[in-house]
C-alpha cells in the first residue's frame, strides 16, 4: 500500500476502485489491442501522477484500484482515460474503427467506489469520541 501524499499543506490518501467497459461490451481487448491499452492506461497514469494500486483489464471491461491527489476528480481522471485511449486504440488498429464506426469505444459511463483504510463505524465511533468528549460549546455538532 502507498504511504500518505504530504504536499504543501496538504496530507491524503485518496483511493477509489474504478470500472469502465467497452461499448457494447464487446470481447475486443485481447491480443495486442489488451497489450497497447494496458501500456496507454500506464503512460497516462504516469503523466496525471496517478498511482495504479491494482489493476486488470479483462477481455471487454478494466478494473483500477487507484489512489489519486486531492486536486484532481474521478470524473475528469476517467474522461482523459477513457478518451486517450479511445482516440489511440483506434488510430492504432484500424479493426476497431470497423467495429466502433461512431468513434465511441468506450460504454458511456463508468463505475467507481471509494475505498480507504478505515472503516465507517471506526469513523462514527471517532466522531462520537469528540461529541462525547466536548462541552456543547465548544463544538457545533452536525447532524
Amino acid at each position: 500500500m502507498s504511504k500518505q501524499r504530504v504536499n504543501g499543506h496538504t496530507v491524503s490518501r485518496l483511493t477509489v476502485h474504478l470500472v469502465w467497459s467497452t461499448k457494447y461490451r464487446y470481447a475486443v481487448l485481447k491480443g495486442d489491442i489488451q497489450k497497447r491499452c494496458r501500456q496507454l492506461i500506464i503512460q497516462i497514469f504516469d503523466t496525471e501522477d496517478i498511482v495504479i494500486l491494482k489493476g486488470v483489464v479483462s477481455r471487454d471491461h478494466i478494473h483500477m484500484y487507484l489512489e489519486y491527489r486531492p486536486s484532481q476528480d474521478i470524473s475528469t481522471i476517467v474522461k482523459k482515460l477513457k478518451g486517450r485511449t479511445s482516440r489511440k486504440l483506434q488510430e492504432e488498429f484500424p479493426v476497431l474503427r470497423k467495429k466502433y464506426w461512431g468513434r465511441h469505444f468506450w460504454a458511456i459511463g463508468f463505475g467507481c467506489w471509494s475505498t480507504g483504510n478505515i472503516t465507517d463505524k471506526i469513523v462514527n465511533e471517532y466522531l462520537e469520541h469528540h461529541r462525547k468528549s466536548s462541552n456543547d460549546n465548544d463544538n457545533f455538532i452536525l447532524e
